[in-house]
């Protein structure tokens, strides 16, 4: 009796060994933080016990451009993870990096799995489609930026929150009465190239660069010194010198302040949106970006933010199956809306946008659907998003030349004037190293 007790002992841990020795793992690395790294968890855990045959292991590797520069490491040593997330201004830099990516369509159709592009929102599609019409990477946690307000800082200050600022002289009227009212703090914004110069060009229907905005070349040049552009951050900046606008640094830094109640108005990411709604201890608003209401065509329509997944290339077919696998699951209607309730990012699929729509979710919770609709406007050559080249360095350069003017060292005209003649030394670079 005991030897037949060993035997299927030993049987059973050999079963759960082959078992374990057959699942097939899949890298992710990530720059998720805090709520939203949670989330990235909770898809993988998701996903790993809804099936038997692979596990997803994300990887936090740092901020978007630390794991952009960790992956082309690990690609030349052989080593990169099978899926990497890369912020949006990486797009291009990743689509000119031949050999090492497989497209995210080709990766859907060599495992079976079924992929509709049409199905994504145009908007989002579009951004992540080469010229030929293949998606290139898989659209993961887009966002687009919006316009978060304290609306018990607004009520201590006496300001109307049945209607909120949609204008910029509106906000600069907003941020006045929180001055006067004791607030150190009425207005700031992260990512201050993306809201304040990307996100506001295509807002207001303006070039940001030439070539629809890059989407159609490698020689787009910039073009943000018009005179609206300098106007907007010459008005920044006077907000700025009266202690209307305080600056609070770059990228999400600033989301801090907004969340802690010392600024009550802030422009960023709809993604900061699972953050807000999980540690702010005050009612808030989300409302759309705000414009200048004597611009023809204003607003117009947001650009999109966020990142996308791309496929590494090197990796064995049943990994690439995996990836495949993973992918359809996290494109399922019901896990879309789930996500996009939890985080703010867009769903990137009209199927689970209307899904959300339908379960009266916007409806209970004002503004959520903000995103969405500031993305599914119509758009333009001027408005379809920005894809250009090196420009991980070109946000750089945006925020050392802004900083310039909030520091009261360059007038608006002069940072722009800057930023142009740099950000195209940057752009000749990039289309002279991929001219094929």
């Amino acid at each position: 009796m005991r030897f037949k007790t060993l035997a299927l002992a030993s049987a059973l841990a050999a079963t759960l060994f082959n078992t374990a020795q057959a699942q097939t793992e899949i890298q992710w690395w990530h720059s998720m933080t805090a709520v939203n790294g949670e989330w990235v968890n909770d898809l993988a855990k998701q996903f790993n016990e809804s099936q038997k045959d692979y596990k997803i292991v994300p990887t936090y590797k740092g901020t978007y451009d630390e794991s952009m520069t960790a992956s082309i490491a690990a690609f030349r040593a052989g080593n990169a993870p099978h899926i990497l997330q890369v912020f949006e201004v990486g797009t291009a830099t990743m689509m000119a990096s031949k050999g090492a990516i497989v497209p995210v369509g080709q990766v859907m159709k060599d495992a079976g799995e079924k992929f509709d592009p049409a199905a994504y929102i145009p908007a989002v599609a579009g951004y992540y489609t080469a010229p030929n019409g293949q998606m290139l990477s898989f659209p993961f946690n887009s966002s687009t930026t919006v316009f978060y307000i304290n609306k018990d800082a607004f009520k201590a200050a006496g300001i109307d929150t049945t209607k909120l600022p949609s204008t910029w002289p509106e906000v600069a009227a907003a941020a006045a009465k929180l001055k006067a009212s004791g607030h150190k703090c009425p207005f700031t914004t992260a990512w201050q190239g993306w809201t304040q110069l990307e996100s506001f060009s295509a807002w207001h229907n303006v070039e940001f660069a030439t070539k629809s905005n890059g989407l159609a070349g490698l020689d787009a040049r910039m073009k943000i010194n018009s005179p609206l552009h300098v106007r907007h951050i010459e008005n920044l900046a006077n907000m700025s010198k009266q202690g209307l606008f305080i600056y609070k640094g770059r990228g999400n830094v600033p989301e801090a302040s907004f969340v802690s109640g010392e600024c009550a108005m802030i422009n960023t990411s709809s993604g900061f949106y699972g953050n807000v709604a999980k540690n702010a201890k005050f009612a808030y608003a989300v409302a759309p970006l705000p414009y200048y209401p004597d611009v023809p065509g204003a607003p117009q329509n947001t650009v999109i933010g966020g990142a996308s997944l791309w496929v590494m290339s090197g990796k064995k077919p049943a990994e690439y199956k995996g990836v495949a696998k993973f992918f359809s699951f996290i494109s399922q209607p019901e896990v879309q809306s789930a996500s996009h309730k939890r985080t703010g990012y867009l769903p990137v699929t009209m199927a689970s946008y209307k899904l959300t729509e339908d379960s009266g979710f916007y409806k209970q919770n004002p503004g959520t659907d903000v995103a969405v609709t500031q993305m599914i406007r119509k758009v333009t050559d001027k408005s379809r998003g920005i894809r250009l080249g090196n420009y991980v360095q070109i946000r750089a350069i945006e925020d050392e030349e802004l900083e310039q003017v909030w520091g009261g060292k360059k007038t608006a005209k002069e940072a722009l004037d800057s930023i142009v003649k740099r950000g195209n030394e940057q752009l000749e670079r990039f289309q002279k190293a991929n001219k094929s």
